[in-house]
């Protein structure tokens, strides 16, 4: 059951220490939205910007995150879609439809980055530039980008 019913966009830089309830923050340096489950539960639901996962929808005023949120490894199992700044509570999906999910992200990962490793790896590369796919090896100051995004939720 679906307590929040809508989301307020704050972009920032780092997390707040507090995450409030119906807030969805989004770092645009990072990729990376991050807010408390919307069934109320208060567990942080983090939802990373690639090619692979969410792709977020800024239309000037309201915020769509693609595909739908679904929590399947929290105890509430939640599912849901936020679709411009508003929480629409989905069906909940059976273990054989996680499944399969679970196995087509992990085969369109392997594809992507397997090919976007091909395209670094290349020797000549000239007409491809590093982090054109946010893949997890892309280097983000000191640390790769997946180091940086945990920086983030830590609010360093």
């Amino acid at each position: 059951m679906i307590r929040v019913t809508s989301l307020e966009h704050r972009f920032v830089r780092s997390v707040p220490r507090e995450i409030e309830p119906g807030i969805l923050y989004v770092s645009m340096e990072y990729a990376t939205a991050l807010h408390s489950c919307c069934c109320g539960c208060g567990e942080q639901v983090v939802t990373p910007f690639t090619q692979t996962d969410w792709k977020m929808t800024y239309d000037g005023a309201s915020v769509s995150l693609t595909p739908s949120i679904g929590n399947w490894q929290l105890p509430c199992r939640s599912h849901y879609f936020i679709r411009h700044g508003h929480v629409i509570e989905a069906e909940p999906w059976s273990a054989a439809q996680v499944k399969a999910e679970q196995r087509r992200d992990k085969a369109a990962k392997s594809r992507f980055y397997g090919q976007q490793a091909a395209c670094n790896s290349d020797s000549d590369n000239s007409n491809h530039s590093p982090g054109t796919g946010r893949a997890t090896s892309v280097q983000h100051g000191s640390g790769t980008w997946w180091s940086s995004v945990v920086a983030w939720l830590k609010g360093k």
